[in-house]
């Protein structure tokens, strides 16, 4: 029998040596990765309380002086390039670092943007912004993979991912709170700071930590061989260093405006989803069946898109209806509009253990495409209560937050549906070999969805609230409504026995003529 044990790939997919009858929850390693987490999610929903605030704010008060539209537009970008950061921030840990080091340089990447964030407004606040989504693309993939390694079994795994998503909504209601009340209260640059300073704790803890994840993600799986490495630096660092150095030359010049750089991130969120899962598809070692499955993946992912696109407007255009148009004075006390951010986090917390038991008791009784025209019907019916709103407000008068609060418990139940059914659907769909693959190009699409709602966004400088938010309910009904007609259709796959495509010509792509590749 041949002993893996010595080679960097078992070594990196080995776990600690613990006791297996060592409990969960007081393991070294969960409470690592656990606190971990809390710190890198504390940075990520600080920074989605206050980056549009800080966006629209005028100059004089330490803004960047943006339309309500290019606020919101620079936002949706954020969020759209950190879900495509996470592809390469895989590739990174499997290939270059690790996925322990991967982590703790993420956080670092993310603690260095805010503290650049913290600096006066110039050409480097867009490399800042630039650097945290890296930083987020970085850590988020490899902390998962890191507790998939160290879980063992799927009852402990179940258990370990319950427990992070618990202490993910509560930092997700408390950062907001904290980081919005010094945003909007004292100043964004000190806002900013104190997210660096918090994240900065974090680099220190979790390297710290490390000890207690053993040999899980010390090591590189499959090291880069000297050719590939070789073909990296001479293909693509050159590429990506001209292209940063044009962006920065173009920035500080004036040449290149801001709204042009978020145009061309737009382009590179729509062009990379498309070409990662045209990637997979073509993979020869796929069947006729696995293509026909494939396809299925990809309306469904489409339609999570269209859900993303919906809710990144909580951060960016609602944000701004709860800054503008929302009465948020409670019994003399006025409260920063980032707070209302922290009611989805919330919602989710106190809704997850009922849909959870909702979506485990219905199980294949509701199909997969049911499932997601709900969570699309649900965002259709947030934005027509948001419709309403916006009329009410449409001559400057000031609404309940209650119409906000409604919308965002839509949107929590919403989340919840699509983020379980997507990748439990895409693990239905994919054979076991492509799954990491298959949920790559997933949070590709999820990033598409980001970049779509920064362009859409644009769109509240041109159109009246209540058609702004009318057009959102149209389309999300829409879809969702396509879903329900040809849901027999985009079920087939998960039915076992669904006619099948007829099998491909048994020509491979390694035998077919140059041109026809």
């Amino acid at each position: 029998m041949v002993d893996t044990t010595r080679s960097p790939a078992a070594a990196a997919a080995a776990p600690p040596r613990t006791d297996p009858t060592d409990r969960l929850f007081t393991s070294g390693w969960f409470r690592s990765l656990f606190v971990a987490e809390l710190w890198e999610r504390f940075g990520f929903y600080g920074m989605q309380a206050v980056l549009v605030l800080y966006a629209v704010a005028p100059r004089d008060q330490g803004g960047l002086g943006l339309s309500a539209g290019s606020g919101a537009a620079l936002f949706g970008a954020f969020i759209g390039i950190t879900f495509m950061f996470a592809l390469p921030g895989g590739w990174l840990a499997d290939r270059v670092l690790g996925q322990q080091r991967a982590m703790v340089a993420g956080l670092a990447l993310i603690s260095v943007g805010c503290f650049t964030l913290a600096l006066p407004p110039s050409p480097l606040t867009l490399f800042g912004l630039l650097f945290i989504s890296a930083g987020f693309g970085l850590f988020k993939p490899n902390h998962q993979a890191l507790v998939n390694m160290l879980a063992g079994t799927p009852g402990r795994r179940e258990a370990t991912l319950a427990a992070f998503f618990v202490g993910i909504q509560a930092i997700g209601l408390l950062a907001p709170l904290v980081i919005g009340a010094i945003g909007e209260r004292v100043s964004f640059r000190l806002a900013f700071a104190t997210i660096g300073a918090v994240v900065a704790v974090g680099v220190l803890t979790t390297a710290a930590g490390r000890r207690a994840l053993g040999t899980a993600g010390a090591h590189r799986s499959r090291p880069l061989s000297p050719a590939e490495r070789r073909t990296l630096l001479r293909r693509l660092l050159p590429v990506v260093g001209a292209l940063v150095l044009l962006l920065v030359v173009g920035l500080s010049a004036g040449v290149v405006p801001p709204q042009a750089a978020l145009g061309i991130v737009g382009l590179l969120l729509i062009a990379a989803p498309w070409g990662a899962y045209r990637r997979l598809r073509r993979h020869p070692e796929l069947t006729g069946d696995d293509r026909w499955r494939l396809s299925v993946m990809l309306r469904l992912m489409l339609a999570a898109t269209i859900f993303w696109l919906l809710a990144g407007q909580d951060g960016s255009v609602l944000t701004l209806f709860a800054k503008d148009s929302t009465d948020r004075t409670v019994f003399g006390f006025t409260f920063p509009a980032s707070w209302l951010q922290g009611a989805t986090p919330l919602f989710m917390l106190l809704l997850a253990p009922l849909i959870a038991w909702q979506l485990t008791r219905i199980g294949a009784r509701v199909a997969v495409p049911d499932k997601f025209a709900f969570g699309l019907l649900l965002a259709g019916v947030s934005f027509l209560i948001m419709t309403g709103a916006a009329a009410f407000a449409a001559d400057g008068d000031l609404v309940s937050p209650l119409w906000l609060l409604s919308v965002y418990l839509l949107h929590a139940l919403g989340e919840i549906v699509v983020a379980a059914v997507s990748i439990s659907a895409i693990a239905d769909l994919v054979p076991r070999a492509f799954l990491g693959q298959a949920i790559g190009v997933y949070w590709l699409f999820a990033a598409l969805g980001g970049g779509l709602s920064s362009q859409v966004a644009a769109l509240i400088d041109v159109l009246s609230g209540p058609v702004y938010y009318l057009s959102l309910a149209v389309v999300s009904l829409g879809v969702g409504a396509l879903f329900m007609v040809f849901r027999r259709r985009l079920g087939a796959p998960f039915v076992d026995d669904a006619p099948r495509p007829a099998p491909p010509a048994p020509a491979s792509r390694a035998a077919r003529p140059a041109g026809q590749r």
